[in-house]
């Protein structure tokens, strides 16, 4: 089964998606599954992963009713309130729907010292309690308080989102790799091949710069413990669907059949356990 591991469906709203600026004017509109599905047909994709957007209950509505009416919507990574007190029902109440596979929060947009604050490593380990995942969404500036916080979480499968979001942009490799190789010693974790082109240059960005990245995942994590994903539709900032996805496609075309398979689906069926 071939698995897109991330990417976001929405109906655009001026104020709650405020982080979308004037020039991300591209994606300031609805993105729903009829626009998905082609690109999916397209790259011969089986199914999807819908990774949440907005920290809301709503959002997890939003995402479990498209997840239930479309069945190629193989699983939800929503939100919850990690430090809430009610924590428990809320993940009770969520895993009755058997498509909610993970939990995600913002924390690249959260103060130094947040995510390893007690009360929020608590939340994330009863998420692993609940047999949930939790998806890490940091910047490079975050690497060495994600190192600590996967350090207090020894069996909580994590998957880091968008290869930890180097500035591929300014040619920024080192940082990143001296606490990446520190992180890959922990194997529970994993890292999601995507969101690399907006993280480069939108306007000037290739395969060639953006293949050293790649050369360094595979290196040091293992085919097992990496995921495609096009984190479409904010992908379109700086590539279509189709050109993220032979960006992965093309790469792994060089590695043995049991690798591909890995990358392109089987790490991430795994993970967020897809039948």
């Amino acid at each position: 089964m071939k698995i897109d591991a991330h990417q976001h469906f929405w109906q655009f709203d001026s104020e709650r998606d405020a982080w979308m600026t004037d020039e991300m004017e591209v994606i300031r509109q609805d993105f729903m599954p009829a626009d998905l599905k082609p690109h999916l047909e397209r790259a011969g994709i089986d199914g999807c992963i819908a990774v949440q957007a907005d920290q809301s209950e709503t959002e997890n509505d939003f995402l479990l009713t498209l997840a239930n009416e479309y069945s190629w919507i193989k699983g939800v990574v929503g939100w919850a309130d990690l430090r809430s007190e009610s924590l428990e029902d809320s993940l009770a109440r969520l895993k009755q729907n058997n498509k909610f596979k993970g939990v995600r929060h913002i924390v690249q947009a959260e103060p130094e010292g947040f995510m390893i604050a007690d009360d929020f490593v608590k939340g994330v380990s009863l998420v692993g309690k609940h047999d949930l995942t939790y998806d890490l969404l940091i910047t490079e500036s975050q690497l060495a308080e994600s190192l600590d916080f996967i350090k207090r979480l020894p069996e909580m499968p994590i998957v880091i989102d968008h290869i930890g979001k180097p500035n591929i942009k300014e040619g920024s490799f080192d940082h990143m790799t001296k606490y990446m190789r520190k992180i890959a010693q922990y194997e529970h974790v994993h890292v999601k091949l995507s969101g690399m082109v907006t993280e480069a240059d939108w306007y000037d960005w290739s395969e060639d710069k953006i293949k050293p990245y790649i050369d360094f995942f595979l290196e040091t994590f293992g085919a097992s413990r990496l995921m495609f994903g096009s984190d479409w539709p904010v992908c379109n900032l700086a590539a279509s669907y189709e050109a993220v996805f032979y960006l992965v496609k093309n790469y792994v075309g060089q590695l043995s059949k049991d690798e591909q398979d890995q990358i392109m689906g089987l790490t991430a069926q795994k993970f967020y356990h897809i039948n």
